[in-house]
């Protein structure tokens, strides 16, 4: 860190750490960290071009549940994580136009960064085919996954998307917009608006 002292012992920082790491690896449900390790498996077939049997081989077997470099990923519901996983790669051509129709005009879905493309891509599996999920729960659930990577715009352009992809798949779950039906808002520098309805 530049212009900061650590005023702690050394070996207390990693220990308290450590723990509260653990401590929220362990307050995540398996169905959350089943999402959780689809978005990052996902991440890592679109930069190693891995193909799905290869990604749920290996984060079935090294990440879900399991310490790496200091973090301990939390565990998941495999046969969730797997349905998730396949879906999204199968299912992709169909996801990925909904998710365009729901960009903001000229920001299509191979504009958005890698991992905000993930979750994306991931939601709107889950709105598009999985509808024995909520759309409101899918929507938070994935807004909370975009709170795990980003601390700036991305959560609510995640909240913004999916809920116009499920205002158009799953209109009678999800109630009228607040203010009219305006936009969800501006976005930050170089995130997306929401395309008006």
């Amino acid at each position: 860190m530049t212009g900061t002292t650590e005023t702690r012992p050394d070996d207390a920082t990693p220990d308290s750490a450590d723990s509260a790491a653990q401590e929220t690896a362990r307050a995540i449900s398996p169905r959350s960290g089943a999402r959780l390790a689809v978005v990052q498996a996902l991440y890592e077939m679109d930069i190693s071009g891995k193909g799905v049997l290869d990604a749920l081989a290996e984060f079935e077997a090294f990440w879900i549940g399991q310490e790496v470099d200091g973090i301990v990923h939390p565990k998941a519901e495999t046969a969730f994580f797997r349905d998730l996983l396949r879906g999204t790669v199968e299912e992709q051509r169909a996801i990925d136009q909904k998710l365009d129709q729901a960009l903001a005009q000229g920001w299509p879905l191979r504009r958005i960064e890698i991992v905000l493309r993930a979750i994306l891509r991931a939601g709107a599996y889950e709105l598009l085919f999985r509808p024995d999920v909520p759309a409101p729960a899918a929507i938070s659930e994935y807004v909370d996954v975009a709170h795990s990577f980003y601390t700036a715009d991305e959560p609510g352009l995640v909240n913004a998307v999916l809920d116009r992809v499920a205002r158009e798949v799953r209109p009678g779950e999800v109630s009228a917009p607040k203010g009219g039906g305006k936009s969800a808002g501006k976005p930050g520098p170089g995130k997306p608006a929401p395309k008006k309805a």
